[in-house]
């Protein structure tokens, strides 16, 4: 068991295959039965792996890396399918099989009367193996494929429901857009087996600290790295696939936002922490981009109106946390907020799929409105996630955003600590805004969607209480040095793998007084949201009413959508109409064509010959032996 790790990606890649082969064949509850147990398999055993690296650990022992063979060896480019188990992959396997396997659950219940079941089950388990493999690969290039395999995977997931133009359109869209992100991904990569001579994450650590790579160098591949990073994590200016990604199933948004495909990134800036802390230009460019994010994204989740987008920009904002916690130096900060993320992320999304099960599919929370008598769990679970999320102490986000703030004011980086500030106030101002318009004040149903109301069924609620209690409990993992020493268990954990950098140490005074400015704006941002939509709305719509134009400009997503189809989108559309027109058809088709029709005409000259009149043809015979009779004679 000890060297099983490498088996932990196998068991969904098994399902998958089982599923997407033979799944049109199996009663749907075999298909419910062989897609749940998989993920909870890899779960298992990423949990056996997790206790036996604890104890390789504390017997001074180091990661476990297992190479299956050996398979690119190309000049100065080698590498194995080769496997790594240490402290960070322990974490991310079990992020990933975790709260996976609850999503598999759900999915249960709330796919039940889809047509294409097996299918999906199929492709949620192909999405956990190409997860899985990102986050166990001992080197870039198979850390690349798992890189591609999420986006192939998000591509299938949202577009699930292909018979919609929305979204077929949407699961495009996130291809593409992701496309752009990923050939800069790939030249980063190239680049590392340029300066460095390959892409096994122990070589890229030793030639960081052996000074064998330059910062000029670390800064260009970081970048390149961190463009692709953009586009998986949906950060600026790649974000604009992932409000879109909605289309999907809400289990898969709940997959896409907690356990996979945009973590991908984050996990990626931390691994390759080694090369990162060479290069404060591209620790900048993180962090910046992140506190940017997190604040323009947060804008939007204000007044979105659609409750599974105001998860996503939340989703976006929350990774743009997470990126300034790996821009300070502080990637085990970064890393915990992804683990507390998942879990109220998940959560949320969950219960929105509730809401969604309960009223056949509504998505305007303006025609919502006092749910929690009809939906107790439902209220329950998202009353936890909106807390959790909101940084309220002592719930799992509280203590995971007040890690990633007081990293980035000791730092130095005020503006950024500023920003995330910020954007912590609208968190908790538009989680309490969702929370008040779907569950509190009047109702607003349809007559005919009130007939229909239910709570969901255990296999749906179970997952919500489960998942609640992680978003509640999770934080307690690792606790502010001020509550008492030792108690940052988390950052201990990940030391193994997390290079120690240079960290300014603060008062405790300053480091309470951090944690009390970090609860106040929490608590500001509750309070705004009550006075906004508590009894009455009167305060938004009377500031709608007094900046039409700003509210309009937010709630049309800054135009950005637009900004792209008249700067990229339209230019290269008629930019390939005029290529086809006039190159295409013209010279491609046209030499094509010219020589069909030269073929044709000489074949029609020819076909004089070709008269079926015996005497012709004998004539012809003569006359050719004249020619050359007469041509022997002379």
């Amino acid at each position: 068991m000890k060297e099983a790790f490498w088996m932990i990606p196998l068991f969904p890649a098994v399902g998958a295959l089982g599923l997407l082969v033979f799944g049109s064949r199996l009663r749907r509850g075999a298909v419910s039965f062989l897609g749940c147990l998989t993920v909870l398999a890899s779960f298992l055993l990423s949990l056996a792996s997790f206790l036996g690296l604890s104890a390789t650990a504390a017997a001074g022992g180091g990661p476990r890396i297992k190479v299956l063979f050996d398979w690119l060896d190309a000049g100065r480019l080698s590498a194995g399918l080769s496997f790594q188990f240490d402290a960070l992959t322990a974490v991310m396997a079990l992020v990933v099989t975790g709260v996976s396997f609850v999503i598999h659950v759900y999915s249960v219940g709330y796919m039940k009367g889809d047509r294409s079941y097996a299918r999906y089950f199929g492709l949620l388990n192909l999405f956990v193996f190409s997860m899985l493999l990102l986050v166990m690969a001992s080197n870039m290039i198979v850390l690349f494929i798992g890189w591609e395999g999420v986006g192939l995977c998000s591509y299938l997931l949202i577009g699930f429901w292909f018979e919609k133009p929305a979204a077929a359109a949407a699961g495009k869209k996130a291809f593409l857009i992701n496309r752009i992100g990923d050939a800069a991904f790939l030249v980063g990569i190239l680049f590392l087996v340029l300066f460095v001579g390959g892409t096994e994450f122990r070589l890229i650590e030793r030639a960081a600290l052996n000074g064998e790579l330059g910062a000029g160098a670390a800064t260009l591949i970081g970048l390149l790295l961190f463009a692709g990073a953009c586009g998986k994590s949906a950060q600026l200016p790649l974000y604009v696939w992932l409000p879109d990604a909605m289309e999907g199933p809400t289990p898969v948004s709940a997959l896409i936002h907690a356990a996979t495909m945009v973590t991908a990134g984050v996990y990626m800036v931390a691994r390759l922490n080694p090369l990162y802390s060479l290069s404060p230009a591209a620790l900048e460019t993180v962090a910046v981009v992140g506190a940017a994010t997190a604040v323009f994204a947060a804008t939007m989740a204000c007044v979105q109106n659609d409750i599974k987008r105001v998860l996503a920009y939340s989703t976006i904002s929350q990774l743009g946390y997470m990126f300034i916690g790996c821009g300070v130096g502080a990637y085990a900060a970064g890393i915990f907020h992804l683990f507390t993320h998942a879990f109220f992320k998940s959560l949320l999304f969950l219960s929105a799929g509730s809401v969604m099960h309960a009223l056949s599919g509504e998505l305007d929370i303006r025609r919502m409105g006092g749910l929690r008598r009809h939906l107790p769990l439902t209220y329950a679970a998202f009353l936890t996630g909106t807390i959790a999320i909101s940084g309220v102490p002592f719930f799992s986000g509280f203590f995971s955003k007040d890690a990633i703030l007081t990293k980035a004011f000791a730092s130095g980086r005020h503006v950024v600590w500023a920003l995330g500030l910020l954007a912590a106030v609208m968190t908790a101002f538009y989680m309490f805004r969702l929370l008040l318009r779907v569950f509190h004040g009047q109702e607003r149903l349809e007559p005919s969607a009130k007939a229909r109301l239910h709570e969901s069924p255990p296999v749906m609620t179970v997952p919500l209480l489960i998942l609640a209690f992680c978003s509640a409990a999770g934080g307690y993992l690792s606790l502010p040095v001020v509550f008492g020493k030792g108690l940052d268990r988390f950052p201990r954990y990940l030391e193994s793998v997390i290079l120690p950098g240079a960290e300014a140490h603060l008062s405790r005074g300053t480091e309470w007084l951090l944690i009390a400015t970090s609860t106040a704006v929490a608590l500001v941002g509750i309070v705004l949201a009550f006075l906004f939509y508590g009894r009455r709305t009167v305060v938004p719509e009377t500031l709608i009413r007094t900046f039409p134009r700003l509210y309009r400009l937010v709630a049309d997503k800054y135009y950005i959508d637009e900004l792209y189809g008249a700067v990229i989108v339209n230019p290269l559309l008629r930019g390939s109409e005029a290529v086809y027109r006039d190159f295409d058809v013209r010279v491609i088709d046209g030499a094509v064509n010219g020589a069909a029709r030269l073929t044709a005409r000489a074949g029609k000259g020819l076909n004089v010959l070709q008269t079926g009149r015996v005497r012709d043809y004998a004539l012809a015979l003569l006359v050719g032996v004249l020619i050359v009779v007469g041509f022997l004679v002379l």
